[in-house]
């Protein structure tokens, strides 16, 4: 079984996510509950925001680290890494954003998906 064809728990890897960006000082950590939304893509968004693009990296980078390390699963697909002001890491069934404040305010995807239960996390 290769590692991204093994069977994981998305409550633990949605956890692992948050920890990633708590271990990096992320604020405004959202995730957005879509299981109950028909035709959603995913069942969760996790969505931080971060204050400078190498934060934003930084932030990434602990998301990847720590998802590995407690289930040994790769990111499927990274989009923004090169800008880093946007960065979408998708798991699958999970879809990390990791934004640059001023992005996350323009994009403002939680109005995008109104219907959904959002869980904001404490800033640690």
């Amino acid at each position: 079984m290769t590692e991204n064809t093994a069977v994981y728990n998305t409550e633990a890897i949605k956890q692992l996510i948050v920890r990633g960006m708590q271990e990096k000082k992320a604020t405004d950590i959202a995730v957005i509950d879509l299981r109950t939304i028909q035709n959603s893509f995913a069942d969760f968004m996790v969505i931080c925001s971060g204050s400078s693009d190498t934060q934003v990296d930084a932030i990434t980078n602990s998301i990847e680290d720590e998802v590995y390390k407690g289930s040994q699963l790769n990111v499927w697909r990274r989009e923004g890494k090169a800008n880093r002001e946007w960065i979408l890491l998708d798991y699958a069934d999970i879809v990390a954003h990791v934004f640059k404040k001023e992005k996350r305010q323009h994009y403002g995807l939680e109005d995008l998906w109104g219907d959904a239960d959002i869980n904001h996390i404490a800033d640690l």
